[in-house]
């Protein structure tokens, strides 16, 4: 077996993952519980290589665990005499839970997950035994809590890997990728460039977010606050729009017979040199200021009729504008993480953090339903086959079933993961079969049983913390140390240990079976309706009377494109389109909500030209299809144009912003459509 590709890091994992689970086998044996296994291998299942990470999960795993207990408590002695009732009772619990934890998206899920499935831990095994219901669920919720404990001690304070070291230096690098981005936009890269570094960006954004999940309960001296780096993120979802944005105003007006005037070259020159090296931040708002500011004067003063060309330099010189002004707070608000102190270290940032909102994300009630809907099928039917043949191990199969639709249920498709699951179980059932009846009979004291542990342990420990074999690998662990004996005393009895691992097998094989029928919709079928959740939003904000919250649009969709880029890498195909196509919506949903506000603080003229492009929008997005995607109706180009000519009138601060958002919609929408030209009894563009 080689073992060269494995680090320090790997190699520290495993022996803390291994310290913790025997720390826990240890303090079960001496306060007396009777099934000490369920410390041990609850001690890997909350094992990560993050502090943070364990321990912002550890607590609402105990609760979990307690409020799984007091479930199966309450089911178990009142509908033990009607098998089918506490069955459906102890099966609808489960769902519920997973129904509610696959919505939440945050370590508050483990409390939801841990409720369902402790209760399926209790509640089947005691059915036999109904009046030692309360004792079985102290026993097993002592265990479980013991290795939640164990692990998040080892892991959470005994060298450390934070998840502070890992989130500033992920920022660094992907704050350097946005820059190197919006430099190659302003240069006019290959469109094949770009298009990598949009799908980069916007999954390196959720990274950001999936890390500062964990950030409250790490265990870094100086502990950066998540509210910096929810602002961090906001300012990063802003580069998205807002490069794309002048990267297609620089490539229209160079196609067209008007390239941008020369000051403007300079000032897009200097804009990309600004970004090449990034002053330091005593220097950094007054050079930025300076660059917005150039590009305002620089903005074209448009006359009573609106020609094309001065609608996409206006365009190019505010996008240009906003997109210094948003890499600038980016990089405040990352000298602001690495400050040891909390007040702000610009006027900006103070600014920046007291308007950010929690991040919003995107939520599948459909999917979640789904799941809960086949993990509750899956236990049903386990019963009937339980109950019918009356195997007496047979609840052991059912709760194993149960689990795994439970563990694998925000899957599209559970079958192949729990399928390597089965393949480690099984592998670890071998190992234990060598262990139960071979060595473990030979060991006489702790520290022997220890020693002899070890070997298999750390090796299992190493393997866990690469996520390509992190499936087969738990499947072993839990294989071997469910079955090899570790109780509160040595049994050695084959029978029962045949039996148990019959139950193990059977029961991750009928799960196999029942996700592919039940729980198994496919990654194309889940990006599709990924998709259509942000048609459907898109088509409601255009619809909409209210107040638009542009953060919490852009957060969405980017959480949107993040869950989906992996889903459209599953088919086998090329993800650039269909990405590129969610970011057009992104930038669309952005203008829409310009426009709203523009209606909202404006005349009653001003509202009479924009609600029609809004309600063309929403009819667009409605209409859409994933299959057969349709253009926008001409009708709503004219609405556009008929808008821009309405606001020629008006105040130049509201014509600035109605020509900012028309443009950007008649750019995203309809590409490839002639410049607008005014009415005849203007001057044509």
């Amino acid at each position: 077996m080689n073992f060269t590709r494995f680090g320090g890091k790997e190699a520290l994992f495993s022996v803390k993952c291994f310290v913790a689970a025997i720390l826990a086998y240890y303090i079960a044996l001496r306060i007396g519980l009777t099934r000490p296994y369920w410390a041990v291998t609850t001690s890997y299942i909350v094992a990560q290589p993050l502090a943070g990470a364990v321990l912002s999960k550890a607590v609402f795993r105990v609760a979990g665990t307690v409020l799984g207990g007091v479930a199966a408590v309450v089911l178990v002695p009142n509908l033990v005499n009607a098998p089918e009732l506490l069955s459906l009772g102890l099966a609808l619990w489960l769902g519920l839970c997973l129904y509610i934890s696959l919505l939440d998206r945050t370590p508050r899920a483990y409390l939801f997950l841990l409720a369902g499935y402790t209760a399926s831990i209790i509640g089947f095994p005691a059915v036999t035994t109904p009046g030692a219901v309360f004792t079985i669920a102290a026993l097993r919720v002592q265990e479980i809590t013991i290795g939640i404990l164990c692990g998040s001690l080892i892991h959470g304070f005994v060298f450390p890997q934070t998840v502070t070291a890992t989130l500033l230096a992920r920022i660094d690098a992907i704050l350097a990728d946005a820059e190197r981005w919006s430099r190659d936009s302003l240069a006019g890269a290959s469109d094949a460039a770009l298009d990598r570094d949009r799908r980069r960006l916007a999954l390196d954004i959720n990274e950001l977010h999936q890390l500062s999940i964990h950030l409250p309960f790490d265990t870094a001296r100086l502990l950066p606050r998540t509210r910096t780096l929810r602002a961090l993120q906001a300012e990063l979802s802003m580069l998205l729009p807002l490069a794309s944005a002048v990267d297609d105003r620089i490539v229209e007006l160079k196609r067209g017979a008007d390239a941008p005037r020369p000051e403007a070259l300079a000032l897009i020159e200097d804009v990309r040199e600004w970004l090449r090296d990034p002053p330091p931040v005593a220097e950094r708002g007054p050079t930025a200021d300076a660059l917005i500011e150039r590009a305002r004067v620089l903005e074209p003063v448009m006359g009573d009729t609106l020609i094309w060309r001065d609608a996409l330099r206006l365009s190019l010189l505010a996008r240009l504008g906003e997109l210094v002004d948003a890499h600038r707070n980016a990089r405040d608000l990352r000298d602001q993480m690495r400050s040891p102190s909390r007040a702000p270290v610009t006027p900006a940032v103070a600014r920046l953090l007291a308007r950010i909102a929690k991040r919003p994300l995107h939520r599948d009630r459909g999917i979640a339903l789904r799941a809960a809907a086949g993990t509750v099928a899956t236990i049903l039917l386990g019963c009937v086959f339980w109950i019918g043949t009356g195997w007496a191990d047979g609840a052991g199969a059912v709760l194993i079933a149960g689990v795994c639709c439970a563990l694998f249920g925000n899957s599209d498709n559970p079958a192949p993961a729990i399928k390597a699951f089965f393949y480690g179980t099984i592998l670890g059932l071998v190992v234990s079969a060598v262990y139960a009846f071979a060595i473990l009979p030979r060991v006489t004291d702790f520290v022997t049983l220890a020693a002899v542990l070890a070997p298999p342990m750390l090796i299992g420990g190493m393997y866990l913390a690469r996520p390509a074999t992190l499936l087969v690998t738990l499947g072993a662990l839990l294989g071997a140390l469910n079955t090899v004996g570790l109780n509160d005393r040595f049994g050695g009895s084959f029978d029962a240990f045949l039996n148990g691992a019959i139950a193990q097998l059977i029961g991750t094989l009928f799960a196999v079976v029942t996700v592919g029928l039940f729980q198994t919709i496919g990654a194309d079928t889940s990006a599709r309706r990924l998709i259509r959740a942000g048609w459907r939003e898109l088509a409601a904000r255009s619809d909409s009377a209210r107040r638009p919250d542009a953060a919490g649009w852009i957060a969405t969709m980017l959480d949107r494109i993040g869950l989906l880029a992996p889903r459209l890498a599953l088919q086998g195909e090329d993800p650039g389109k269909p990405l590129l196509d969610a970011l057009t919506d992104l930038r669309v949903g952005v203008a829409v909500g310009e426009l709203k506000q523009l209606r909202i603080d404006g005349s009653v003229d001003d509202a009479a030209a924009i609600t029609p492009v809004l309600r063309g929008v929403g009819a667009h997005y409605r209409a859409l299809r994933p299959d057969e995607p349709a253009p926008p109706e001409p009708d709503l180009l004219a609405g556009i144009d008929a808008a821009m000519t309405g606001f020629a009138t008006s105040m130049p601060d509201r014509r600035r912003t109605a020509v900012l958002a028309l443009t950007s919609l008649r750019r995203n929408l309809f590409p490839q459509a002639p410049p607008y030209s005014a009415p005849a009894y203007g001057a044509a563009a």
